[in-house]
């Protein structure tokens, strides 16, 4: 049986069409630290989750080599879509809300990473367990650092393991075309920190390492240290952000700014006339899309599957469309926070 890090000839004819798709789905994505990915050993990246898919897609569009990545096990309960998740490159794992006895048959998966790294190709865990919309750390899962050591029993002295910590910060949770930041920081050498703590049990090396990359993950994102004051907290950090996360203030007054919506307005109706099949389909599937956190997600998708089938003549429109849209969307936020 082909392994799932597997050379494939129509993954590989695709994958540029969906790394373009992704970049247009955005207004700017903007990628910080590729020199910290290591070129000497086996990597494991490990990005915050907020956006579902779409964090995934940002770390596959980090450079056009291939990845496998870990997705919840209940997606893959009907064999034909598990079969189109393992051609994607996707295994599934089960999580401790799915019950211990789940958990136990998390073995082939973990085996199957173990082996992915060995042959040289990256992988993806999303170390939260479960995406949540906002600028926090949930508390990580221990499956990465179970990964991470049993690879580097199985060939840690041939070549290091090291865990790629990896800041997502999206200008917009619920809608595509605005900014997005990959904010890939330094990465942990699981090699090296075994040997420096070899006084540690298994259990506590674990633990130490879930500290350590908890602490580096948070310097990555604009992270909020608490729910109970998260507005107040998120509303200061956003008023004056690090360097990374600024986005680029227009330079024209609003009042300008109004004006030129007003007077492109007759090409937004006729770029919205003209889009209104996509737009029709994309509200009845997001209708049935209860999660809005899954929202850029199937759009991304969507996108991805019906763009083709116009031959592409009207994604200038839509584009415009969306453009318009972010706008409208970030005037109507300065007027209001004024």
């Amino acid at each position: 049986m082909a392994k799932v890090q597997d050379y494939n000839r129509l993954y590989a004819f695709l994958r540029p069409y969906v790394d373009w798709m992704f970049r247009r789905s955005y207004r700017s994505i903007k990628y910080i630290g590729r020199e910290n990915i290591p070129t000497d050993g086996a990597v494991i990246f490990a990005p915050n989750h907020t956006n579902a898919l779409c964090d995934a897609m940002a770390i596959l569009g980090i450079d056009g080599g291939r990845k496998v990545f870990v997705a919840r096990a209940d997606i893959f309960r009907k064999p034909r879509l598990a079969k189109i998740l393992r051609w994607l490159k996707i295994m599934p794992i089960r999580r401790v809300r799915d019950g211990l006895d789940e958990v136990r048959h998390n073995d082939d998966t973990i085996n199957s990473a173990v082996d992915t790294l060995h042959d040289g190709i990256p992988f993806c865990i999303l170390p939260e367990g479960t995406h949540r919309p906002m600028h926090s750390l949930l508390p990580l899962s221990k499956g990465i650092f179970r990964i991470a050591l049993l690879a580097n029993d199985a060939f840690g002295k041939d070549k290091p393991i090291y865990i790629v910590p990896v800041g997502l910060e999206y200008g917009d949770y619920f809608h595509l075309w605005d900014s997005l930041v990959i904010n890939i920081g330094k990465p942990i050498n699981v090699s090296q920190f075994a040997i420096d703590n070899a006084d540690l049990d298994r259990p506590q090396l674990i633990l130490a390492l879930r500290d350590e990359l908890t602490i580096r993950m948070r310097q990555l994102i604009l992270w909020v240290p608490d729910d109970e004051h998260y507005s107040e907290n998120i509303a200061r950090l956003l008023a004056n952000p690090p360097a990374p996360f600024r986005k680029k203030d227009s330079c024209l007054p609003k009042w300008l700014r109004l004006c030129l919506l007003a007077v492109l307005s007759p090409l937004f109706i006729v770029s919205a006339a003209l889009t209104i099949p996509l737009w029709g389909m994309w509200l009845i599937i997001q209708h049935n899309v209860e999660d809005t956190a899954f929202h850029n997600s199937v759009q991304y998708v969507w996108q991805l599957l019906f763009m083709p089938l116009t031959l592409f003549t009207l994604m200038p429109f839509w584009m415009f469309v969306q453009e318009y849209m972010y706008q409208l969307r970030n005037l109507k936020s300065q007027i209001i926070n004024a």
